[in-house]
């Protein structure tokens, strides 16, 4: 009896923790015209119930683009838990001119973006990501592994950045204030970004904005092209806001969420990515 007990004991501790991978590759739409490609997907997340609140061709990558889209169900499950959870209301989708799609992998980015919530959004995400999956097909995730345990305390190595740490990139007097910060610096292009998208809730008083990042030298073209850009649904970058305060994914941690196959030589190759971004996302915060 003892043996068959150990036995058991030691298939139950050698089952390996379930692996999440942060994109799923949809069907191939429409090819050769990125315009047209955007175009059907769109279409066809419209017809599932999504609300499409952006589209984003990055600078410097002509052949890639994303559609930004929310669902009610899952804005309403970070509406009830509210913080910083508004950061994983959008869902991003990424189209190439070759038709290729792809889109985020709700559990992956909801376990990381929620963390300790997210048992209480878990019925949303999976109702989400059905209808993701019968809008634009079920194919092979991709994108590199990580054990959905971990995704809630996610950091790339020792030493590198959790999801709250050197995060916070101004505060002002109230939400009010802060929300006009943003959406002033980003009509003006504060160094050198625009507004992709913008989910504001008043009542939570927390909000989501896009941010696309133009900067030929220092913007998404130069270090995406560096590490992947079949990752286009990993953008835009985000800010989001809180009370009174403005918050921004530090890189890296985000750009490693997003890439998280990424060898050391590659981190190495883009490594003035995290600092010259949070610049980026501080004149956006209007903390310059």
């Amino acid at each position: 009896m003892k043996r068959i007990l150990a036995s058991v004991l030691f298939i139950c501790c050698a089952v390996p923790a379930l692996a999440l991978q942060p994109y799923v590759a949809a069907d191939q739409t429409v090819g050769g015209n990125l315009p047209a490609a955007l175009a059907k997907t769109e279409q066809k997340l419209s017809a599932a119930g999504f609300a499409v609140i952006g589209r984003h061709q990055p600078s410097g990558l002509p052949q890639y683009a994303s559609i930004v889209v929310t669902d009610s169900g899952l804005t309403d499950a970070v509406k009830q838990i509210g913080g910083s959870a508004v950061i994983g209301a959008p869902i991003r989708v990424g189209v190439k001119a070759d038709g290729s799609v792809s889109y985020v992998n709700l559990e992956y980015w909801e376990r990381a973006y929620l963390r300790g919530d997210y048992a209480k959004a878990e019925a949303a995400v999976k109702a989400a990501a059905a209808k993701l999956g019968a809008a634009l097909g079920n194919g092979k995730p991709f994108g590199g592994e990580v054990a959905a345990d971990k995704l809630a305390k996610y950091h790339y190595m020792f030493g590198m950045e959790y999801f709250d740490e050197r995060s916070e990139l101004k505060e002002y007097a109230d939400f009010d204030a802060a929300v006009k910060a943003v959406q002033a610096n980003l009509a003006k292009g504060a160094a050198q970004t625009a507004k992709v998208y913008e989910l504001v809730l008043p009542e939570q008083k927390i909000a989501v904005f896009g941010v696309a990042m133009n900067d030929k030298d220092k913007g998404e073209g130069w270090w995406v092209n560096k590490i992947g850009a079949d990752h286009i649904a990993a953008l835009p970058w985000e800010v989001y806001v809180v009370g009174g305060k403005v918050y921004g994914l530090y890189g890296r941690y985000r750009t490693a969420l997003g890439w998280p196959e990424l060898g050391m030589g590659q981190f190495m190759g883009i490594a003035s990515h995290p600092d010259t971004t949070k610049k980026m996302l501080e004149a956006v915060a209007g903390a310059e």
